[in-house]
């Protein structure tokens, strides 16, 4: 998350800081790549601010990124639309099959993705997930004559089971019937945001659930991390209150990314049932328009969700920083892991602070460990990153986990990885690491691969490009790569850990000419060349045994053209030992009629669900 050029940089980024201290006249000024000030005002302009600082490795969440670039609603069609050729595979499943279940109930093939899931401490029949849901994207319904699905966007969907995740409840398909969509932060269920998502969720002991997500706008500044508290009645029907806002702001130079929650459910503990949630705070320069820096910030409720603490930075001198993952240990101790640098640091690394008064007071930041940010996979396009994720056994043991590139056996950083240092290696690949700490994270062992090595399938080959000539095969398939790893440990001690796994490697065939997004995610005119695309399957070990999940390959493809399959999946065990796994999948194979405002005659397509496996080994 550092630039290449430290003097001409780093050190210009501190010039909001440190300005009224030593005179702004003494300090350059960050030069924009595009040499323009971006509007802070648009979700799309403060993309453009962080992706123009030169080698900076720090990125908003994926699925902001993916926000920021959405189409506007389209205009009124007098027509449905025929597709005349369907983005697909001959490759790709027709449904999900066993023992993974499909969470979302939707049937018009609303895309889900970025999974989060958590089970009762109390009842490990009762499980609750959550995933960014766009289903209102595709209800057939209108508001003033404008179609529902020109009117949705990016929401917050929650899914119950009260049978330890065999099925799941519920649907949601229209403004009348929200189902578990988070009501009160978007306008479509009574809020005041244009989108929200990025779902994270805990319980705490007395059977509630609390959910962490975003809102936002795309066109104007206004944005906020929202909670909510879901009960359950006798019945097993769960129902979500109010969001409680926090930090929510209308300036333009603040956004806030990528929260996660964590709740205190150990009766003994002092500090039970206080709620704490993480943040990064994106600041960037009103007067330039720069990315300034990126804390981690924390707030904590002891109410409930009802209110919450003033927001404080925990991030010590790791100002540049994302993907914060607060962890509860068994003492009531708060740990936070989350992935940054300091203002001279070469190369990334996996940072915790320790808080032992309930979040009042922190430690300062530790490195678990140096890292080298992933890149894509190699033969896909999706958006990735190296976040960690963390969890706390019974006896202490805390573990962190996360992906880092090498091209060698190189896991605590890789130099030769780096396009900000240099010419980067043919052969850098993305492993998922862990490591342990045995003493409250004050030590932290070296990081060790999550999986054995192994070595992409083909399928698929040869295949016949439109010029006649062959595809074949790669000459060499390469390795097996990992990206989104999750954790979760059992009441044995038992740590389980899933992830994706690039495993094989199929012919993919382009789209050569067709109408621009969202309409070409569906319809493609002129059909072009295949090309190698790796597809997943979704992986979990017990660092002992491992069990590939997902019983048919992954087409990352299909969804939003590729270049977005969430930002995490996630892990969680129960009291009975099992763990629950929960990805997002695209094998189910559903029709659309309305899409982003479109209507087109029922078109069957692969589309992205949220889905979920258990067990134990």
């Amino acid at each position: 998350m550092r630039p290449d050029y430290l003097t001409r940089i780093w050190r210009p980024m501190a010039v909001p800081i440190v300005a009224a201290l030593i005179g702004a006249s003494l300090l350059p000024a960050v030069t924009l790549a595009t040499n323009a000030k971006p509007d802070l005002n648009t979700l799309a302009g403060k993309v453009a601010a962080l992706r123009s600082t030169a080698g900076l490795q720090v990125r908003f969440s994926s699925f902001i990124e993916q926000e920021a670039q959405e189409a506007a609603p389209p205009p009124p069609t007098s027509a449905a639309i025929t597709p005349t050729f369907v983005p697909g595979s001959p490759l790709d499943g027709t449904s999900v099959a066993a023992p993974a279940v499909t969470v979302n109930q939707d049937t018009a093939g609303a895309p889900q993705n970025e999974t989060a899931i958590a089970v009762d401490p109390n009842n490990p029949s009762r499980i609750v997930a959550a995933a960014n849901d766009y289903v209102s994207r595709t209800w057939a319904c209108s508001i003033d004559g404008t179609p529902c699905s020109a009117l949705g966007d990016g929401y917050s969907g929650t899914y119950v089971s009260n049978d330890g995740g065999q099925t799941w409840c519920c649907n949601s398909s229209g403004p009348a019937d929200l189902g578990t969509l988070i009501p009160g932060v978007t306008k479509l269920t009574g809020g005041q945001y244009d989108a929200g998502g990025d779902p994270a969720l805990a319980w705490d002991s007395r059977g509630h659930v609390f959910y962490a997500g975003l809102g936002f706008n795309r066109a104007s500044a206004p944005n906020t991390v929202a909670v909510n508290r879901g009960t359950f009645d006798g019945s097993g029907k769960l129902s979500w209150g109010a969001p409680t806002f926090i930090n929510a702001t209308t300036s333009p130079s603040v956004f806030n990314d990528k929260e996660w929650i964590a709740a205190d459910h150990n009766v003994a503990s002092p500090f039970r049932d206080r709620v704490y949630v993480t943040w990064t705070r994106f600041v960037f320069s009103p007067a330039t328009g720069s990315y300034v820096q990126s804390p981690i910030f924390f707030a904590s409720s002891s109410n409930g969700g009802a209110t919450f603490s003033s927001p404080k930075a925990i991030s010590g001198n790791v100002l540049y920083g994302q993907g914060s993952r607060p962890v509860v240990g068994p003492d009531g101790s708060l740990y936070v892991f989350w992935e940054g640098s300091t203002r001279l640091a070469s190369l990334n690394s996996t940072y915790v602070v320790k808080s032992t008064d309930g979040g009042a007071s922190w430690s300062k930041p530790r490195a678990v460990s140096q890292l080298t940010d992933s890149a894509p996979l190699k033969n896909t396009v999706f958006r990735v990153n190296s976040f960690p994720a963390g969890a706390a056994a019974p006896n202490g043991d805390l573990y962190a986990t996360w992906t880092t590139a090498t091209d060698s056996d190189t896991l605590s950083g890789d130099t030769g990885c780096a396009p900000w240092l240099g010419p980067v290696a043919t052969g850098c690949r993305s492993y998922a690491v862990y490591s342990k700490s045995t003493d409250g994270g004050a030590t932290w062992s070296a990081p060790a691969r999550v999986f054995s090595p192994s070595t992409r399938t083909t399928d698929g080959y040869p295949v016949t490009q439109p010029n006649h000539e062959m595809l074949d095969a790669p000459a060499s398939a390469g390795p097996v790569e990992d990206i989104f790893p999750a954790i979760g440990t059992a009441p044995d001690g038992t740590v389980y850990i899933g992830a994706y796994r690039g495993d094989v490697v199929s012919p993919w065939q382009t789209c050569a000419a067709g109408p621009p997004p969202p309409v070409g995610r569906l319809d493609c005119d002129t059909l072009g060349d295949y090309i190698h695309n790796t597809r997943l399957d979704y992986v979990v070990t017990n660092l002992s045994a491992t069990h590939t999940m997902s019983k048919h390959p992954i087409n990352t493809r299909n969804g939003f053209g590729g270049g977005f399959f969430g930002d995490y999946t996630d892990l969680s065990v129960g009291s009975d030992g099992q763990f629950h796994a929960f990805w997002t999948d695209s094998n189910n194979k559903q029709s659309v009629v309305w899409f982003y405002g479109f209507e087109f005659t029922p078109t069957p397509i692969n589309q992205q669900d949220v889905v979920t496996a258990s067990g134990s080994f």
